[in-house]
């Protein structure tokens, strides 16, 4: 099976990029990963933004966008940004919860819209849970809705720790969903820790990448911390160092 590189969501160090992007971008690369996934773009040009990531041999394993990005009147626009800064993946990181199941459905026909114009330019659009997308909405989680109403192209972007405190089994929907994971989040969880870097939680890290590798679909492995019990680039450093020390 082909190898799996490793991203970094730059949300994880996003008071580090607002000060210094080309710095923090050549550290990350330094620490041995190989692509870094958007959340906003420190007021930078597509082209800017493409210039410091060859400057420093990193590639973008995606971004988080905001909805109005993929609006009609927006896309043509979006498509050209991020075909310019070679990116594939255009994430939507958030649903408000609701309770109603038609909203989730409405939110899938939206996916759906994108997902059909962007496949024209080779790039794809998906969903990144939190935890409330593992709550009832009616007699079904939003995080199926949104899987089942989708079509196959649509990306569900998995965050291991996200699905934990929503009370789901990460292992579960891994396995569910496996042909719909384009890319995979990284997140600890802990329920004695509420500061867990990867590897000093309670997710099973072997069996969760043995487990996305055989599935052959996952194109980038994601890292994101969000919290912090060391300053965020150490942190960042050392889950870089466990995965390494998984072989990854």
């Amino acid at each position: 099976m082909a190898r799996i590189p490793m991203g970094v969501q730059l949300y994880s160090v996003r008071e580090d990029c607002a000060k210094d992007l080309p710095g923090t971008l050549k550290a990350l690369a330094e620490m041995g990963y190989e692509g870094v996934e958007f959340a906003g773009y420190c007021d930078r040009s597509a082209q800017e933004l493409r210039k410091l990531l060859e400057e420093v041999g990193l590639k973008v394993a995606g971004s988080h966008v905001r909805g109005h990005e993929l609006a009609p009147e927006n896309l043509a626009a979006s498509i050209e940004f991020h075909q310019t800064i070679g990116n594939k993946y255009l994430i939507i990181p958030w649903m408000n919860p609701n309770e109603d199941p038609a909203a989730w459905v409405s939110f899938a026909e939206q996916l759906n819209t994108a997902a059909e114009k962007l496949a024209r330019h080779g790039l794809r659009t998906g969903y990144h849970n939190h935890g409330h997308e593992f709550k009832l909405a009616g007699t079904e989680r939003p995080w199926d809705i949104v899987a089942t109403k989708t079509r196959p192209e649509v990306v569900m972007q998995l965050d291991l720790g996200n699905a934990c405190h929503g009370g789901a089994d990460p292992m579960a929907y891994l396995r569910k969903y496996l042909e719909r994971a384009g890319t995979v989040h990284l997140k600890e969880f802990s329920a004695t820790d509420d500061k867990p870097l990867i590897g000093e939680g309670d997710i099973p890290w072997e069996e969760a990448l043995s487990t996305i590798e055989a599935g052959g679909k996952t194109e980038w492995y994601i890292v994101e911390q969000e919290v912090y019990p060391v300053p965020p680039m150490e942190a960042v450093k050392r889950c870089r160092e466990f995965l390494r020390g998984l072989g990854r």
